[in-house]
């Protein structure tokens, strides 16, 4: 299946891979697709995690395989099936499904997010739904599966503490990034490493309103003079809201730091033509301190 249906950039659209689990609807974003490839003979691994089936070698590459129906305590999948093999935050890993239904272009706008009674910031591993014809597709939080099976795979946060001491900074940022558990943990990662004057929002579109609101009252410096987003999030996504502020003329000149899971180099390419002034992977945390202070100290 061709997996590299190319978006306009900024146009706020994804396409959602549909597969299938147990006769269950689910859902991925594309853009972490690497290919899409039948069920191959495994290596188990000796004390790895339940979820863990094993690793193979197509083409001579290892990849970790990872039995998404453990994850989803829905059983273990048969030997058949497919493997979706996905890269991001610098990982290549495939997630073993029973089938794959097809591809679909939505709107970030068509995409609920999901209650407290479906998903919680500690245990919930869904980020989205979508109403498809006869049935709801369930978008999964594919990072925070990841992460669970293996904490090292998530924001370094150790790296903070090897930027050294540090005084306070005023600059005021803006920050859209919709996993309340990230926002927080951006947050916090910069309020340890200085930065007192934060606003975080939880998409593009309240970004964006604040961006507006600000400009309405002549506050725009006061309040925003660097902004921080994810690529996906419902609502208004970070392409759409780099696409928004870099074409108006009252914005252009704010840094954009797009700090995204999704950061490889189709997206990186995405980026930079919209404008952003940078694009970090979000393991990476530490770099995005440093990119921050690169960007808006060098202003004061």
């Amino acid at each position: 299946m061709d997996t590299k249906i190319l978006l306009e950039n900024g146009t706020n659209e994804l396409e959602v891979l549909e597969f299938r689990l147990d006769g269950n609807a689910y859902g991925i974003n594309v853009a972490k697709i690497k290919e899409i490839i039948p069920y191959q003979t495994i290596t188990p691994v000796p004390n790895a995690h339940p979820s863990i089936e094993g690793i193979f070698m197509p083409r001579d590459t290892m990849i970790t395989a990872i039995d998404l129906k453990n994850c989803l305590q829905r059983g273990t999948t048969e030997a058949t099936g497919l493997f979706i093999i996905t890269n991001f935050n610098k990982l290549d890993i495939a997630f073993h499904v029973d089938s794959v239904v097809g591809i679909h272009r939505v709107s970030w706008r068509d995409i609920i997010k999901p209650g407290t009674t479906v998903s919680t910031t500690e245990d919930g591993v869904s980020t989205g739904i979508i109403k498809f014809e006869d049935r709801l597709i369930i978008i999964l939080d594919f990072e925070k599966i990841v992460t669970d099976i293996n904490p090292e795979t998530g924001l370094k946060l150790t790296d903070i503490d090897q930027l050294g001491e540090r005084h306070r900074i005023d600059v005021p940022i803006l920050i859209a990034e919709d996993s309340p558990l990230l926002n927080k943990l951006i947050v916090d990662s910069l309020h340890k490493a200085g930065y007192a004057n934060l606003i975080h929002t939880e998409n593009g579109q309240q970004a964006y309103d604040v961006i507006q609101e600000c400009k309405k009252e002549g506050t725009l410096r006061d309040h925003v003079q660097c902004i921080i987003t994810d690529i996906e999030m419902p609502i208004m996504d970070g392409h759409r809201l780099t696409k928004l502020v870099k074409s108006d003329d009252a914005t252009k000149d704010i840094p954009i730091v797009i700090f995204s899971s999704l950061v490889n180099d189709e997206m990186r390419r995405k980026g930079e033509a919209l404008g952003a002034n940078a694009q970090l992977s979000k393991p990476e945390i530490g770099n995005l301190v440093r990119t921050v202070d690169d960007l808006v100290l060098a202003q004061k």
